[in-house]
């Protein structure tokens, strides 16, 4: 029996709404199962992968929107062409308003097209954002995002202290690895 599959994402925990949302909208779809995660489009996103692992034959992978599962046209047709290869089909809820499936030839039409400009629309925006800050800077307004590790040095001093792994105060700090040796190397 096939099965319609969810997959969440939201990049931050300040987010949580939108997943929220997303959660919702897949269980009125009709998803059996939802995978959610909280992870920047280009780390480790461990859901997915669970995700795409517990898929099988005759099932389809449920997304809310096309930039909740890849960054680039590229990255997106290689999940499809993944899912294709295991039989497995591909649903946007909302895509330019409509829904579109990857079983149908006028599905992946539109979704090559919509996904071509997605793509564009995000390079402007980086490159207007770009653009943005090296006006800052030059007007010397940009002070770029706040240290991370700085801010928990105590945490992290603490934590070391305490003979604890890097990936261990990464992990229960809620900070990257790097950010870690960063400041234990200072």
């Amino acid at each position: 029996m096939s099965k319609l599959i969810g997959y969440a994402r939201t990049s931050t925990v300040e987010q949580e709404a939108g997943l929220d949302a997303q959660v919702r909208d897949l269980t009125a779809a009709g998803c059996d199962k939802i995978f959610a995660e909280r992870t920047s489009s280009v780390g480790k996103r461990k859901e997915l992968e669970k995700a795409l692992d517990y898929l099988r034959d005759g099932d389809t992978l449920v997304v809310c929107k096309v930039d909740r599962l890849a960054r680039s046209t590229m990255a997106l047709w290689q999940l499809v062409e993944r899912l294709d290869a295991e039989g497995v089909g591909f649903r946007i809820l909302n895509l330019g308003g409509e829904t579109v499936d990857t079983k149908s030839a006028t599905g992946r039409l539109i979704l090559t097209i919509f996904a071509g400009f997605a793509q564009f629309e995000r390079e402007i925006m980086l490159e207007r954002q770009r653009e943005g800050i090296a006006k800052a800077r030059a007007e010397g307004r940009y002070k770029g995002r706040k240290p991370t590790a700085r801010a928990r040095a105590a945490e992290i001093a603490k934590l070391h202290g305490e003979g604890k792994t890097v990936t261990e105060i990464a992990r229960e700090i809620g900070i990257s690895r790097g950010s870690v040796y960063n400041y234990i190397g200072r």
